[in-house]
């Protein structure tokens, strides 16, 4: 159960795609005009992942290893076309504003990231459940950066006004240089995140402390050398 929960939960934070690992760019960074944009685009991949990971794990002991890029390219485009058939019969106007990005799920570095790292060494459920977890924290991400960009760059949140009246929009952030800007600032706020957490780790006291009971009782760390 540990497993399960460590494999759901990584892709959520410890390796968020775009803004922990920086994998998936080219969809964050060209369709996240909008939260609708990154979010449409975030449950296709979803969709993709853990299909696709579901079917490389079930055949991995079938596929030879010579050929194995070339079978999970097929099993991703063969769901990327389902996704893209669903898209035009249900959600066309989201289909149009996605554009050439939809099929290019299928060389998305995620997509077979996760079928030649994970899922062809492991099994079916744990495979579905890191593919879930992964297809989630980008959802997120797009999601965020796509309402972080169509707030300040146009007012609005999913098409519905948010601002007061006097606002002025940046409408710089709804375009290609937009995402560039954001992305970047998420990136660097991230980073020093990190380096927060690096620097609070340092400053804690070592373990080895905690366990005795005194430094009578330790004798062999330097600090007792302050007695």
């Amino acid at each position: 159960m540990g497993r399960a929960v460590k494999e759901f939960t990584k892709g959520l934070w410890r390796e968020l795609p775009p803004f922990r690992i920086v994998l998936g760019l080219c969809p964050t960074l060209a369709v996240t005009t909008s939260a609708k944009n990154g979010l449409g685009m975030g449950c296709a991949v979803i969709f993709v992942l853990v299909v696709s990971n579901f079917l490389v794990a079930l055949l991995r002991k079938v596929i030879p290893s010579k050929v194995r890029i070339a079978c999970f390219i097929l099993v991703a485009a063969t769901v990327v076309v389902a996704v893209e058939l669903l898209m035009q019969a249900y959600t066309y106007p989201l289909y149009l504003e996605l554009g050439i990005f939809v099929p290019l799920i299928v060389v998305n570095c995620i997509i077979l990231g996760r079928a030649e790292a994970f899922a062809s060494r492991n099994p079916i459920f744990l495979s579905v459940l890191d593919g879930l977890g992964m297809g989630l924290g980008f959802t997120m991400s797009l999601t965020f950066l796509g309402g972080l960009r169509e707030l300040i760059g146009a007012g609005t949140i999913f098409g519905k006004i948010v601002t007061w009246s006097s606002f002025e929009p940046m409408t710089i952030l709804v375009k290609a240089p937009g995402a560039f800007i954001c992305l970047g600032l998420i990136l660097a706020g991230m980073n020093a995140l990190n380096r927060w957490n690096a620097k609070r780790h340092e400053n804690e006291p070592p373990r080895a402390l905690e366990a005795v009971s005194s430094c009578s009782t330790c004798g062999s760390c330097k600090l007792c050398s302050r007695d």
